[in-house]
């Protein structure tokens, strides 16, 4: 103080230059003048020596930051920092919340994440430009049976889950008592009295869903064709082609079955409070962080009972027997067991063959110099990528 004053009363004095008087007393012009701008502001109080502690600190809230973060994070386990954030914004509001990164960086300084490399589909295939596009709730369904696992007490659980492709809403996630026709299809009917038909359903090449037989239909896809929904096939071997679905399942598999519940009815209540967090809490990347719940609508398509398609004049339509067979030329000839009890229509196409439709489906050929059944017009695999033809007119 003593100097600081000394200071003061030189550079008072006319005779002596302000740079002069700071290179006697060993200090810089800067802290001369900070001297001297103090001492006219507030007299000899403006010399007393300030604190250095800074005003704020923006750290100052990190320790509250990181106890809300990990309590979240505990409360979710499988959630990244993105869908963590969006949380925390929900609750506290958006003013002081860390970023992504920050966040990122304190689960991994608590244990709680570990690095891990991101999964890419590998694309040494040419896309499907043949598969519709979701755009709208209800559009595009998908259905699949996430694959079987056991439940504590040995009990083998198969567990079939329908989503809705645009907005990732779950419809369903239901342990069938098996994968078969006569198991799968009260779900289904509990499913589309609840929320209504979609326009298309995109399955795999598996049981219920697919057959070797006529256009590759089963019993329970030629029942969603008598309700007027489409079904799509995906190319054997490549589940990318459902990715959306499939994406789903790995979280499912994730969240639910590690491990496994005790029983059955211990593992579908894990599925049915997953599947109300999965579409009303969890935050979608996908979505711009929103809840499935918040983009899906019910459909407007109410659900009925099947009906029998209509053939236009000419065609000769006959209903198809018990045992897979219709009455053609005088005999019997086999269409698919899958088609029992439904109408298909044959159309004339050139002498002595006729085509076998199902609606809008080509079925296969029947040929007039042939004792045999029907014979597919094109394969198996081919028939299930193409979409549904326009019915020809017969010249009959």
């Amino acid at each position: 103080m003593e100097e600081k004053l000394a200071f003061i009363m030189k550079v008072k004095e006319e005779n002596l230059d302000f740079a002069g008087v700071c290179r006697r007393f060993g200090v810089s012009r800067r802290t001369g003048y900070k001297w001297w701008r103090r001492y006219q502001a507030e007299g000899l109080l403006g010399l007393d020596e300030r604190s250095h502690r800074p005003r704020s600190c923006p750290h100052a809230g990190a320790g509250v930051w990181t106890e809300r973060l990990i309590e979240l994070r505990l409360r979710h386990p499988h959630w990244g920092p993105k869908k963590l954030r969006v949380k925390l914004v929900a609750a506290y509001g958006a003013a002081g919340v860390p970023a992504v990164s920050t966040l990122g960086a304190r689960l991994r300084a608590a244990g709680l994440v570990a690095w891990r490399r991101r999964r890419r589909w590998p694309r040494p295939w040419q896309e499907r430009g043949d598969l519709s596009r979701a755009t709208a709730a209800n559009e595009v369904w998908g259905v699949d049976f996430k694959g079987w696992f056991r439940t504590g007490d040995g009990q083998r659980c198969d567990p079939l889950t329908i989503s809705d492709l645009y907005s990732r809403y779950v419809l369903c996630c239901r342990v069938a008592a098996e994968q078969s026709y006569a198991a799968v299809r009260p779900l289904f009917e509990a499913v589309f009295k609840a929320y209504g038909l979609p326009a298309v359903i995109r399955v795999d090449n598996g049981s219920p869903f697919a057959s070797t037989g006529a256009g590759g239909l089963s019993r329970l896809s030629v029942w969603w064709v008598g309700l007027g929904i489409r079904t799509e096939f995906i190319t054997p071997g490549h589940p990318e082609e459902n990715g959306v679905h499939e994406r789903m399942h790995r979280t499912l598999k994730a969240e639910t079955t590690k491990p496994p519940a005790g029983s059955r009815a211990g593992q579908q209540a894990r599925f049915d409070e997953w599947r109300q967090e999965f579409n009303t809490e969890r935050p979608h990347e996908a979505l711009g962080q929103e809840v499935p719940a918040k983009r899906y609508q019910r459909s407007g398509r109410r659900y009925r009972a099947a009906m029998e398609p209509e053939y236009p004049g000419g065609y000769k339509v006959r209903r198809v027997r018990s045992n897979g067979q219709i009455k053609w030329g005088g005999g019997k000839r086999y269409v698919s067991e899958a088609m029992v009890g439904r109408l298909v229509g044959l159309c004339w196409a050139e002498p002595g063959r006729w085509e076998v439709w199902f609606g809008k489906y080509l079925l296969g050929d029947l040929y007039e110099n042939e004792p045999g059944g029907l014979r597919p017009s094109v394969s198996v695999h081919q028939a299930r990528q193409l979409k549904p033809k326009v019915l020809p007119i017969s010249p009959v």
